[in-house]
């Protein structure tokens, strides 16, 4: 009579190995689930859905039901939204600072760049004067480096986010007096 191998069992001293998608199909391993919500945050992402093998998993920011999805071949369970901490946009100056000056805002979500390069010096600097069709930043959108134009001729007064801060759309990223 042929032996059946032994699977050894882990001990309760000695962590659990864990899930791979080669292995389980499922996202039952919570330092997966947390290493995608960092990239959701990372990315400013508000939905995010992967499959791996028989396994799915769906997460949403500010859904309505208020909970994300975690579905697998067999049934499906539902797991608690946990909280992602959304890119917080810089301060806006005060209604009376802005007075008479135009925001040059971003056209589109990404990653904020004063320069093309570390070593390149900044596109836009406090005090200089700009054209419209001076490139002021560079924002990053899915590995995509976009120039950005002023459209509008002045003096920069401020620069109202950091470098490599994720930017919204229509966020301001500039303020300059008109010229």
């Amino acid at each position: 009579m042929a032996k059946k191998p032994i699977k050894p069992t882990p001990s309760k001293s000695a962590p659990a190995a864990k899930p791979t998608p080669a292995t389980s199909g499922r996202f039952t391993d919570t330092a997966k689930v947390k290493d995608l919500l960092k990239l959701m945050n990372e990315y400013g992402l508000s939905e995010l859905e992967l499959t791996e093998g028989a396994g799915k998993i769906l997460l949403r920011r500010g859904s309505v039901a208020g909970a994300s999805h975690v579905v697998h071949a067999a049934p499906v369970a539902h797991v608690a939204h946990a909280p992602v901490a959304a890119p917080t946009p810089a301060a806006a100056p005060a209604a009376d600072d802005t007075a008479g000056l135009v925001a040059i805002k971003s056209p589109m979500v990404g990653t904020f760049y004063t320069a093309a390069n570390p070593e390149s010096p900044a596109f836009a600097k406090v005090g200089q004067q700009i054209s419209d069709d001076s490139v002021v930043c560079i924002i990053e959108a899915m590995k995509v480096f976009n120039e950005i134009k002023a459209e509008a001729s002045g003096t920069v007064v401020k620069i109202l986010v950091n470098n490599g801060q994720v930017v919204e759309y229509g966020q301001p990223l500039f303020l300059i007096k008109p010229a």
